[in-house]
């Protein structure tokens, strides 16, 4: 499973899950991803099973990168512990996901193919994902600028009207 080799400090603050991912939202490697839609955490065990689902499927055909790194260490207190005696120890180590990650991608394989096992490694994530491609990915591209223009040119009509008065 997946862990740091070394970390500065061993325990670490829950933060915040806000917002969309401002980064690792594009296709980079591959033809083929899976995209976070809402946001989560997800441990090492759950990163490797889910890796081991979509290379089953493929029977180790195509090629398979994995974009998420669990980077966070989770502390848990043991069982029926008081309250006190300061924080839990490192227990696993997480991700933290936020909405428009790309969690996996592949290539070398057909859409169909990819998508189902995409698919079958969605099933063993705890955040709800989606299977995007290349030409997916351009076309909600394209409508996210075409609503931006869309929103700048009623601002601007707004602005010249405005003026007029």
């Amino acid at each position: 499973m997946l862990s740091p080799k070394r970390v500065k400090w061993r325990k670490m603050q829950k933060g915040k899950m806000r917002g969309r991912a401002d980064r690792g939202g594009t296709l980079f490697f591959g033809e083929f991803g899976l995209q976070a839609t809402q946001c989560g955490r997800i441990n090492s065990r759950q990163i490797e099973s889910s890796r081991v689902a979509m290379t089953r499927y493929v029977k180790r055909g195509g090629k398979i990168w994995i974009r998420i790194f669990p980077d966070k260490a989770i502390t848990k207190k043991a069982a029926e512990t008081r309250m006190g005696s300061g924080k839990g120890n490192v227990e696993e180590w997480a991700c933290v996901i936020k909405p428009g990650r790309i969690l996996y991608e592949m290539s070398g394989i057909s859409q169909t193919e990819a998508f189902e096992a995409l698919r079958l490694a969605s099933h063993k994530l705890p955040v709800k994902c989606k299977p995007i491609s290349r030409k997916s990915e351009a076309l909600a591209l394209a409508s996210r600028e075409a609503a931006r223009k869309a929103k700048a040119d009623k601002k601007a009509a707004a602005a010249a009207s405005a003026g007029k008065r």
